[in-house]
């Protein structure tokens, strides 16, 4: 839900209970700087100050997340306070960790940045408003500015300490040499409690993983300064952001006290980190953008129950005004291919079924959280939902491909690579697409008949589900003019195998195909149930001409069989 500073000034409980959406304009923060920090002693990781939020604030379009500090204040000082969230790049983390330093840090006076804020409308606004002492550290920072990376936990000690130093000089001899004890030393003689954020916390596990040095000294570092009874002692608050959940070391978490929220299990945090539904839909309001559009490229990542969108995607869309990806393509992606190449269990044929529109089943629990531990298909798949690449359904466990934008960047990315299998198919798909809107069955039912060949060792044939699964790979070319195909469409009376609706641009140049298999009966069969139950009915106000199309399968003869009709509306010849 969405509104302006001015529009909910009376609402102080929906303030922060629901999405809140705030555009901001013309409000320099920045330019005030010194008088709202109003002169208080601050460091880069400790104490920071609020710059790097007013730099959000003050940008065009700003949506509200102050709901993500109701919570983080509710867990305060408990075994929920620590909070690893993990989600794609560009999916807001680093705002959502600037945003809780600003909140929380004694470097800075941010009570005028967040008075029109649904924040400010909760019982404990100033009870925890600039009261801590936060240490705030962007690890991509630290590796972008060290020599040498196994010198990263050093270079990271060396700084933070120098700060706490200049604060608690009588508390940290110089025999203090890790920021465990420092903070412990802090805490017996001054009683002060630290919130810790770490950003891109798992920047070593992703850029260094090859070395084992690194990972073992950074987990290390890790589990020194949050495990164990003695950090709950000093840590008022622990909040880690990335990519990628905690590395598992064996089947556990490297650090298991920590309660991680991610791309498949997104938890109480679903709607705070990326734009909902709501929240998009009151922009596209705004900005005059149809939002069925903005849905069709730019939704599909389902986070408990929230439709959640690419924050980048949709503001770039909203202030370019283009329709395309904005997503770009990563390292980190390249160095799957290697694995998709290997085709783990028939990875190739799955990532073929999601690029034609289906849904595959993945198991998530076996991957480790890093980038070398892969075992499977399912750990590769797990990587590419954490990577954004997929999107997971927790209840159905199942992954897919979310939306247009991440459809044309999975695209560009395995054909940068050369995977010239995905080459051949597409032109042997879009071959099938010709011969299907020719109407000629003959071949129509070969090609169906070569992709069942030619996959047949990771598609078992046992029924009607499984020559779904072929004819959803065969039609991997529809997805340039048609919509995702729609699996069991309630039309007339029952519930049509696949129905096919081109997309808006591309309604008079192609024709809707509504599709019925059959298993050891016939084509003819297929075509009868089409209609006799009505199926085009349902679909005939929103389409052009219409194609009714029935496959049947033969297992004793392992022949394919396909008739083609054009359906006559009412009135037609």
């Amino acid at each position: 839900m969405g509104f302006s500073q001015e529009d909910e000034s009376e609402k102080p409980e929906a303030a922060w209970e629901n999405p809140v959406l705030v555009i901001v304009r013309g409000i320099k923060y920045n330019e005030s700087y010194k008088m709202l920090t109003g002169g208080i002693c601050m460091g880069s990781y400790l104490n920071p100050g609020n710059e790097a939020f007013a730099v959000a604030l003050n940008s065009e379009i700003y949506v509200d997340k102050t709901g993500l500090l109701t919570y983080t204040n509710k867990v305060m000082n408990t075994l929920q306070g620590y909070i690893c969230n993990s989600r794609p790049r560009r999916f807001g983390k680093s705002f959502a960790a600037n945003m809780l330093a600003a909140y929380y840090s004694k470097g800075c006076d941010s009570r005028k940045m967040f008075s029109g804020l649904a924040i400010s409308q909760t019982a404990d606004f100033e009870k925890h408003l600039n009261q801590y002492d936060v240490i705030h550290l962007d690890i991509q920072w630290f590796l972008s500015n060290v020599s040498d990376p196994e010198q990263i936990v050093a270079y990271i000690t060396e700084c933070t300490l120098a700060e706490l130093r200049t604060i608690y000089a009588d508390q940290l001899p110089p025999e203090v040499s890790t920021v465990p004890d420092a903070l412990s030393r802090i805490k017996e003689a001054t009683g002060q409690k630290f919130v810790i954020i770490i950003d891109e916390w798992d920047v070593l596990i992703r850029d260094e993983a090859s070395n084992q040095k690194i990972q073992d000294d950074y987990i290390n570092f890790l589990r020194g300064m949050f495990k164990g009874t003695e950090p709950t002692k000093y840590i008022q608050l622990a909040f880690l952001t990335g990519i990628l959940p905690i590395k598992k070391l064996k089947t556990q978490s490297a650090l298991n006290n920590f309660h991680q929220y991610s791309m498949l299990n997104p938890g109480p945090l679903a709607s705070y980190i990326g734009f909902t539904e709501d929240e998009v839909s009151a922009l596209c309001q705004k900005y005059g953008q149809n939002f069925e559009e903005v849905r069709r490229w730019y939704d599909g990542y389902l986070l408990g129950n929230y439709h959640v969108y690419n924050p980048n995607a949709v503001t770039s869309l909203l202030l370019d005004g283009t329709f395309q990806s904005y997503w770009s393509e990563t390292s980190t992606y390249d160095s799957m291919v290697p694995f998709i190449n290997m085709d783990f269990d028939g990875l190739k044929t799955a990532i073929l079924e999601m690029l034609s529109g289906a849904a595959v089943p993945v198991m998530v629990t076996s991957f480790k959280n890093d980038m070398v531990s892969f075992v499977n298909k399912d750990d590769v798949l797990t990587l590419l939902i954490h990577l954004g690449y997929l999107a997971y359904n927790q209840q159905t466990q199942m992954a897919y491909i979310p939306n247009e934008e991440i459809r044309r960047e999975f695209l560009t990315a395995v054909t940068s690579n050369h995977w010239n299998e995905l080459f051949a198919f597409q032109q042997e798909s879009a071959d099938l697409l010709d011969a299907t809107l020719d109407m000629d069955e003959n071949a129509v039912a070969a090609g169906i008949e070569k992709v069942h060949e030619e996959y047949t060792s990771v598609i078992q044939y046992h029924n009607e589900n499984s020559l779904s699964c072929v004819l959803t790979i065969a039609y991997l070319s529809t997805m340039q003019y048609y919509f995702k195909p729609i699996r069991e469409l309630p039309t007339g009376r029952g519930f049509s195998d696949f129905v096919f609706l081109p997309k808006p641009e591309y309604r008079y140049d192609f024709p809707a195909l509504v599709v019925e298999l059959k298993w050891n009966k016939n084509a003819k069969t297929a075509l009868d149930q089409i209609k006799r139950q009505h199926y085009p009915a349902s679909i005939a106000s929103y389409t052009g001409d219409i194609l009714l199309v029935g496959v049947n399968y033969d297992k004793k003869t392992k022949v394919h069989e396909c008739r083609i009709e054009k359906y006559l509306k009412s009135g037609e010849k």
